[in-house]
């Protein structure tokens, strides 16, 4: 392995962060080409078990990727380039699509046009539900536990942490007690100290909020920190259980915001979990205008991504350690099987309200009941035809998005 130069570091990983679209499959096939088979700066089973770590982790697996392949090439400082490259690119073009979405995204004109790209989400979630899906349930017992999740959430509103805890440990309890060899840690590395720095990093501006008394910004902040300890399995396993909570029980956004913020963050490089930065601006904007927005962004992109650099910085030197474990393995098989249920929740949620003016909920249970006669027949038109342009036609998501955008405004008008 050849060790690069600052200058290609930052010209490699920059580029990753740029061109990091499609989310996570395409991001890490993207630095699959540029790190292993381009330059030869990781090998084929360094990347693979790297993958795994960060599979193992909960985070956004790209990003964190990206982290500890900087990481291992130029240490500490390397890890924090390529991390901050791959988010910072997408987390600008996310804040200026959310502040114009502020200010403008209630006229008629963009209404029509973000109908469109609901119509794609509905379809992108879907297809992500089948990747997954392809990969995870592999036996009766992936299949079980997706078809317990998803029953948990769609039926009963079950919290989305206990699914990953009880799927997590349930995988764990039934690969048993067998432990493989594995080689100790390093012995310079200081677990106590990177715990300590980067956990008071992370709860630094919390502690400021709560000094200045900030109670929505406190609120904030401690639940986007809580977003960033449970998120295993993707943004799509996550994003059922932020929707729950800062639209029906926060009431910081409206479902058509959530489902629009959704697809502006399918637009954009980097990691899907921009999401929280989008949200957490809106969220910002009504409370205290655009001075309440950027600090509320800043905020949820601090407590997001500044843990991803914690577990990478902690758990990288134990990687060999890690990936030898069968306990650590089953429980992640588990939890991935139950986020297929949990991806599915989110796609049938999404469908409903987008396609149904209004959607209701039965007695004592949580389902979503659909008032049929306020079926949206453009809706299900553009979302007919976003299915035959993305899976019959394969068109990639932007492209398509732009079309059903067009189609959005030009249907009324005939």
């Amino acid at each position: 392995m050849s060790l690069p130069r600052w200058s290609q570091m930052w010209r490699v990983f920059g580029r990753i962060g740029v061109l990091s679209f499609g989310g996570p499959a395409a991001q890490i096939a993207l630095m699959h080409r540029e790190l292993v088979e381009t330059r030869d700066w990781l090998s084929e089973q360094e990347y693979l078990r790297a993958l795994s770590l960060c599979m193992l982790l909960p985070g956004p697996e790209a990003m964190q990727l990206a982290t500890y392949a900087g990481w291992r090439l130029r240490g500490t400082a390397g890890g924090l380039l390529a991390g901050l490259l791959f988010v910072i690119p997408g987390a600008m073009v996310i804040a200026l699509l959310a502040l114009l979405y502020a200010s403008y995204g209630q006229l008629p004109l963009v209404q029509a046009a973000f109908l469109g790209i609901k119509a794609a989400v509905i379809v992108v979630v879907f297809q992500a539900l089948l990747k997954v899906a392809r990969k995870a349930l592999v036996g009766p017992q992936g299949w079980v536990l997706a078809g317990l999740s998803f029953l948990a959430l769609f039926v009963f509103d079950t919290p989305f942490p206990l699914i990953i805890v009880a799927a997590g440990a349930w995988g764990m309890w039934r690969a048993g007690q067998t432990t493989a060899s594995a080689p100790p840690a390093p012995v310079a590395f200081s677990p106590a100290r990177v715990v300590a720095l980067w956990g008071s990093l992370w709860a630094a501006p919390l502690l400021l909020v709560w000094a200045l008394d900030a109670d929505f910004m406190l609120q904030l902040g401690l639940f986007f920190s809580k977003l960033a300890v449970v998120t295993f399995g993707g943004a799509y396993a996550v994003l059922g259980y932020m929707t729950q909570t800062v639209v029906s029980d926060l009431g910081w956004i409206t479902t058509e915001q959530m489902i629009d913020a959704l697809g502006l963050a399918e637009t954009t490089p980097g990691p899907l979990i921009l999401v929280t930065e989008f949200v957490a601006l809106l969220a910002g904007f009504a409370q205290s205008g655009l001075s309440g927005a950027i600090a509320a962004g800043m905020l949820a992109l601090w407590v997001t991504f500044t843990p991803c650099f914690l577990w990478i910085f902690l758990a990288g030197p134990y990687l060999d350690r890690l990936s030898a474990q069968p306990r650590l393995t089953a429980g992640l098989t588990a939890i991935t099987a139950a986020v297929v249920g949990v991806i599915a929740n989110l796609a049938l949620w999404f469908a409903l309200h987008v396609l149904f003016e209004d959607v209701g909920s039965a007695q004592k249970i949580a389902v979503p009941i659909p008032v049929w006669s306020s079926l949206n027949t453009t809706a299900l038109m553009l979302t007919g035809f976003a299915t035959v342009l993305m899976i019959a036609l394969r068109i990639g998501f932007v492209p398509a998005m732009i079309l059903l955008a067009i189609c959005g405004i030009a249907i009324p008008l005939f």
